[in-house]
């Protein structure tokens, strides 16, 4: 590197603060739109005018509040005592459970599968914990097990119902198991896994059993408000010690915002972080995070207080009635099927080969899918591709929201036009060759130039200028590749995209 560049500037010398926000403006454009109900995944709209700008100014309000230490912003423990009692008297917490505010699902779910570790260490002597989960639990089990050194034990759910199987999971439950994992719903598939009996097995063995309501926490119990059937899935079951309910999902605060509850303050502790072997302050972390704005846990708040019980009970039953209509629509469109019975906002289905005359049964149509996700974008929605998976069929999944309400209709017109379409473009391929070199590859050993030249040829390349147009062709190569060695070329991938760029 030259002298001029080791004294290059980082920064501009400074820019008027209008010209900055209307570059940041401009930037948005090639988002997909966060507001309106056209986009399935990812975002989570009341459809209610007015919550976006308290929430803003909620932050703003604690944006240079530390939530680091609460005895020097007694606010910050204010705020999180509120949204953690009002999360546990949703969820049928019992007199003495604790919880924690946290940065969001993944965070929540790291956190109680490091208490479930340290739990069973301190208790049993466990120093090779596993992770019993289905097969649909998230992912971000995964990752807490990587980054916390345990064991998952995948249990494959039932193929019909998308499941978990109560029975296959008590038999993995060994000695070494720290914790047992349940969803209400999961992500997948929207179903709910037999929370029940799943933990009743759990508590049989003395083994901690983890509930993730990141995404129907907040939703089920007013579900049931509106007068839904909702089967027992929280701390109302003796067996649940821990459960998970993210606030920036159905409880529409702003991303950032979830909460873990622990049956008792006993559990809580092995969450928590302290040190004061070292000359500065004595450190307790509740959470991974240290210092961080309190700005999140404000908007949270706000947003909470001013939407109400009533207010959840009219936001849940808007739900279900964009689910009932979405279900209704897709199960009278031709060589459309809903995997499962959809509970709790989220519906995936898939495109049926049609049968035929011979007997042939249909089976699922990946390029069809595929394609149809794209006209679908073309036309201004945004359903998320999930490929296929250990037997279960590729599909397309979307997440309703009450802004949805007013936007099925449209949907269900501008699908069977896109399916039309889609049905008359060239199938998606994957080169038969790629594929059985793929097969004898060891992602750990490929060269950054063998990872460049397999992303190139998916059409992701260095200059290939970001993500195609159309995602068909590489969706079906990836969905074609091993396990290991897509995650190693999605890993590459997304690192190009976080890439510093020299002139």
């Amino acid at each position: 590197m030259s002298h001029d560049q080791d004294n290059a500037p980082a920064l501009p010398t400074g820019r008027p603060a209008a010209e900055i926000l209307t570059e940041l403006k401009a930037l948005r454009t090639a988002d997909a739109p966060t507001r309106g109900g056209r986009t399935f995944a990812y975002v989570y709209d009341a459809g209610r005018e007015g919550l976006d700008e308290l929430a803003a100014e909620a932050y703003a309000a604690y944006a240079t509040v530390n939530g680091l230490d609460p005895t020097v912003f007694p606010s910050v423990a204010r705020l999180e005592n509120d949204l953690v009692g009002a999360a546990a008297a949703l969820l049928g917490a019992p007199p003495g459970a604790q919880g924690t505010f946290t940065s969001g699902g993944t965070e929540s779910i790291l956190l109680a599968v490091k208490t479930a570790r340290d739990h069973a260490r301190s208790t049993r002597g466990v120093t090779d914990p596993q992770l019993v989960l289905p097969s649909t639990a998230h992912a971000a089990f995964h990752k807490a097990a990587a980054y916390l050194g345990l064991e998952p034990v995948v249990v494959p759910v039932d193929p019909v119902t998308y499941k978990a199987n109560p029975t296959a999971m008590a038999a993995a439950i060994t000695p070494r198991t720290a914790l047992v994992v349940a969803s209400a719903p999961s992500y997948a598939h929207g179903v709910i896994d037999p929370v029940a009996r799943i933990a009743e097995a759990a508590a049989e063995h003395e083994v901690l059993c983890h509930v993730d309501a990141c995404i129907g926490g907040w939703l089920l119990p007013y579900l049931r408000r509106a007068g839904r059937t909702v089967e027992p899935f929280d701390f109302s079951l003796p067996g649940v010690t821990s459960v998970s309910v993210d606030l920036h999902k159905y409880g529409y605060a702003d991303k950032g915002a979830s909460v873990v509850l622990y049956r008792n303050a006993e559990l809580r502790r092995h969450q928590y972080f302290a040190h004061a072997g070292w000359p500065g302050y004595p450190v307790v972390n509740p959470t991974v995070q240290g210092t961080k704005s309190a700005g999140l846990l404000a908007q949270a708040w706000a947003v909470l207080q001013h939407i109400g019980e009533d207010g959840y009970t009219a936001l849940a039953a808007r739900v279900a009635e964009a689910s009932d209509h979405l279900l209704e629509g897709l199960r009278t469109t031709p060589d459309i099927h809903i995997l499962g019975e959809p509970e709790a906002g989220l519906v995936a289905f898939t495109v049926l080969t049609p049968a035929t005359p011979d007997g042939t049964a249909a089976t699922p149509d990946l390029s069809l899918l595929l394609h149809l996700a794209d006209e679908m974008r073309v036309r201004g929605w945004y359903l998320q591709p999930q490929l296929s998976f250990d037997g279960l069929p590729p599909n397309l999944h979307l997440t309703l929201t009450p802004a949805t309400v007013d936007r099925v209709e449209a949907l269900l017109t501008d699908l069977p036009e896109a399916l039309t379409t889609a049905r008359t473009l060239p199938p998606a391929t994957a080169d038969p060759a790629l594929t059985d070199l793929a097969a004898t590859l060891d992602p750990d050993t490929l060269t950054p130039e063998d990872v460049a030249g397999i992303l190139a040829f998916a059409g992701l390349g260095e200059g290939s200028g970001g993500l195609p147009e159309r995602m068909a062709p590489v969706l079906f190569l990836l969905d074609a590749l091993p396990g290991r060695l897509k995650e190693r070329l999605l890993t590459e991938f997304v690192g190009s995209v976080f890439r510093l760029r020299t002139p």
